[in-house]
């Protein structure tokens, strides 16, 4: 075997040309194919961080019918399934948010998150240090109380050993530290820095609130149970509660149902397709690498079928083809998978830097042994395969014709010829579908982009505040600072507008529900709708360039007004007043109409973008002005133009808010453009790293296009030379090669239309506003790969043309 390995060794030093060639392809493919393996295996494959996570499951609501098919949990609900669905062995909720840490002098805003007391017991994770929270604790006055992750206990806490029971400001108040959890501890994406209890008082868990939905339902799954049981046992919970549901004959009007689904699962929904797709086309790109190499490695076979023969003459048997060849290409894949290592760890690199932490689950991707080992394995495999169609090659050639391979009468075999022909068939087709599919992507994204948000996103900052509890505990207090606020940060240099608003689109912070209006009768089989709701100051729609359509804006003299008015957007007015004016119609918020607390419909804007560019714009939203009743609010965003680079005045409107009140900080500082590029991530990146894999794929065609050819060539110089000899032109010569290529090229395109509209198919749950047979897309890969193809053929095609007739029929 060591000398079956020396020699392949020493073949293949002999051929550097052909071995670099063998080397990139292998490491390129390799490569871009540990990359992605790297997102999908953290994203997709890798069981979450916690004991039996497949056993973890998430449970939300839905109300379809009034345009929610995904909700949260309640706290009600929180109370009555905890104890009531067997298949659960412990059930929790969670609710992620931020608070002020520090007084006065360092506040500072910190992210943190609500919990149920079985939270830790339910995901399996033990304390490192004290106890978890108990029922006694998620009462106000009694939920002072947190536990810290270990990175807090660390960074804040100095890592003190006795940190249980000492203290520390959260929102003005005293909070004493209960536990630390273990180390690299993180649930799913949140960013949560410690942990408090899930604090209410009795009116929060009546059954009037059983669908105020705004904590998320996490649980597992008890011993032999399973999905289908929980759901089961969930489905007729629900039915029996609706018995006594307030409103009863609105949920089912709105097609309320709840669904059990795993957690991991139900995290990484949203980015699933994308990846499975990236995934896909890098195995295309491995396969079309294989291909080529595959190609390359009959030709050398080829080319060394001579000293074959002679080896056979000598004794060599059928083991020792077998195992020579093995070894080869066994060193190829040991080498190009070293070097393909090499580069994904550069990959892995990159594709953070396009903003893949922002995806679920995105921190953890990591260039680890698991990806690594991966990755190698592959290339051991791949080398394998590709012994399969030289040894096959090598076993058929027969001895007396491998003993005239030097000679310039020489042939080939018509089964090598056509292996090799299929060879670049596929590759063809293969990079066809890659770079159809890029387009499409490409496509998809110019759409996405050229879709207008609604508003004017540039120049204008925004950054959110939260106020704490204690000192404003009432929409008076609020109303004062906010009061406060907005003449002090209007007359900084550099501001031009500035708002407030408590749903700020791209941020992730719309409120999401239900409006009932006077007079207005749902059609038979509908529901009440839910509907964008905020609350902003006078100047917000100037601010954000948001026309008015019709009757006047917010003014500040709206806030705290005895008579609550309204602004509603274009979708809402038209899906309860088409071809009517809609100016004085009157409106509440929630399931039924209460004339005690009315709104009044005084404009009408356009309707804007809220959470990403490619959002269906009917879903309505209402503006109201501060405060507006049923809508408490201590948490808002800051918005301000600017015509000054917008990062320059952050310093100074950060002041400006620490003089109005020197316990609030604002964080999350952004541009609004920013906010929505990061929208774009999920459809950017795709785009960019298909785009790349379809170049290289191109190449790689190209590449084994040329090679074939320029064999083809090269064994058939003895013949050209006859024909030249005899008169014939070298334009003959050229077009009788070009044909072979272009054979191959079009019966290649053809196979390749197919696949790519096959793959455009799968891909529409991910494009936007793309069929999945685009011509434009279509002709031009066509046009790229004929012309791509066309130039590998024309090299060889020009050089059978230059033989010389003399050299050619040059006995050996």
């Amino acid at each position: 075997m060591f000398l079956a390995l020396k020699f392949a060794a020493r073949q293949l030093l002999k051929t550097p040309g052909f071995t670099a060639t063998a080397l990139a392809t292998l490491a390129i493919c390799l490569a871009a194919n540990l990359t992605i393996f790297a997102i999908v295996d953290a994203i997709l494959l890798r069981p979450l961080p916690f004991p039996d996570s497949e056993r973890l499951v998430e449970v939300y609501n839905s109300y379809p019918a009034a345009g929610v098919d995904r909700s949260s949990s309640s706290m009600p609900n929180y109370y009555d399934r905890r104890h009531a669905i067997k298949a659960f062995s412990s059930l929790s909720i969670f609710q992620e948010g931020s608070t002020i840490v520090g007084g006065m002098e360092t506040p500072t805003r910190v992210m943190d998150a609500r919990v149920s007391p079985e939270f830790f017991s339910t995901l399996g994770v033990p304390l490192a240090m004290g106890t978890a929270f108990t029922d006694a604790q998620t009462t106000y006055g009694a939920d002072q109380v947190a536990i810290l992750t270990d990175e807090y206990w660390r960074t804040h806490f100095e890592s003190d050993p006795k940190v249980i029971g000492r203290t520390f400001l959260n929102d003005g108040l005293s909070v004493t530290v209960i536990g630390v959890l273990p180390r690299g501890f993180r649930f799913l994406s949140s960013k949560a820095q410690f942990f408090r209890p899930s604090g209410h008082d009795a009116d929060d868990i009546k059954p009037t609130n059983r669908h105020s939905n705004n904590w998320e339902m996490v649980a597992r799954l008890a011993p032999g149970a399973s999905l289908v049981e929980a759901q089961q046992q969930i489905n007729a919970f629900n039915l029996q509660q609706i018995a006594d549901d307030p409103y009863a004959q609105i949920v089912k009007g709105a097609g309320y149902h709840t669904t059990v689904t795993s957690l991991h699962q139900d995290h990484v929904r949203s980015v699933k397709p994308m990846l499975v797709l990236l995934q896909c086309g890098v195995l295309f790109l491995l396969l079309i690498g294989g291909v080529n190499l595959a190609n390359l490695l009959l030709i050398r076979a080829s080319s060394r079928s001579k000293e074959l023969a002679v080896r056979q003459a000598l004794g060599a048997g059928r083991r020792h083809v077998i195992v020579d060849v093995l070894m080869e290409t066994t060193l190829l894949g040991i080498g190009g998978g070293v070097c393909g290592l090499l580069l994904g760890a550069f990959g892995i690199d990159i594709i953070r830097s396009l903003g893949t932490d922002q995806l679920p689950l995105g921190a953890t991707i990591a260039y680890d042994s698991r990806v690594a080992a991966a990755a190698f394995a592959a290339a051991v495999v791949s080398s394998l395969i590709l012994a399969a169609p030289v040894v096959w090659f090598n076993l058929r050639t027969k001895l007396a014709t491998g003993l005239q391979a030097e000679s310039r009468s020489g042939t080939v075999g018509r089964g090598a010829q056509r292996l090799r022909h299929g060879f670049i068939i596929a590759q063809v087709a293969l990079a066809f579908v890659l770079l159809s599919g890029a387009g499409l992507l490409s496509v998809s994204l110019k759409r996405v982009l050229s879709t207008p948000a609604g508003f004017n996103p540039d120049n204008i900052l925004a950054g959110n505040i939260s106020l704490p509890w204690k000192d404003y505990k009432d929409d008076t207090a609020v109303l004062g600072f906010i009061n406060r606020l907005l003449p002090v940060v209007r007359a900084l240099p550099g501001v031009e507008m500035v708002a407030i608003d408590t749903g700020l689109p791209f941020a992730g912070s719309i409120n999401d529900s239900a409006v009932t209006v006077e007079g207005f009768v749902p059609h038979p089989g509908e529901s009440i709708r839910a509907h964008y709701i905020s609350q902003v100051t006078g100047d917000f729609f100037p601010l954000m360039g948001i026309p008015l359509l019709k009757g006047r804006l917010l003014r500040d003299s709206d806030n705290n007004s005895k008579s609550s008015v309204c602004v509603v957007d274009e979708a809402f007015a038209k899906r309860y007043w088409p071809n009517q004016d809609p100016i004085g119609r009157r409106l509440t918020k929630g399931p039924n109409f209460d004339k005690d607390m009315v709104d009044t419909v005084v404009g009408v804007v356009a309707s804007i973008k809220q959470n990403e560019l490619a959002e269906d714009g009917g879903h309505g939203a209402m503006y109201c002005p501060i405060p507006s009743p049923n809508l408490g609010f201590r948490s808002f965003a800051l918005v301000i133009r600017t015509p000054l680079p917008p990062v320059a005045i952050i310093p100074t409107v950060r002041k400006a808010v620490l003089q109005v009140d020197p316990g609030i900080p604002v964080d999350d500082f952004r541009t609004l453009r920013s906010r929505i590029d990061d929208s774009l991530v999920a459809r950017r990146s795709p785009a960019v790293l298909a785009g790349v894999f379809a170049m290289v794929a191109l190449l790689l065609a190209a590449i084994g296009t040329y090679g074939v050819l320029s064999y083809a060539v090269a064994q058939r110089q003895r013949e050209i030379g006859v024909r030249m000899a005899l008169g014939a032109h070298p334009a003959q010569i050229r077009g009788q090669f070009l044909l072979i290529g272009v054979r191959l090229l079009a019966v290649g395109t053809v196979v390749g239309i197919v696949g790519a509209w096959l793959a455009g198919r799968a891909m529409q749950s991910i494009l936007f506003n793309v069929p999945p047979f685009h011509a434009a897309s279509l002709l031009a890969t066509v046009a790229v790969m004929s012309v791509v193809a066309l130039a590998a053929c024309l090299l060889p095609a020009n050089r059978a043309t230059r033989v010389d007739p003399v050299v050619a029929l040059r006995g050996d």
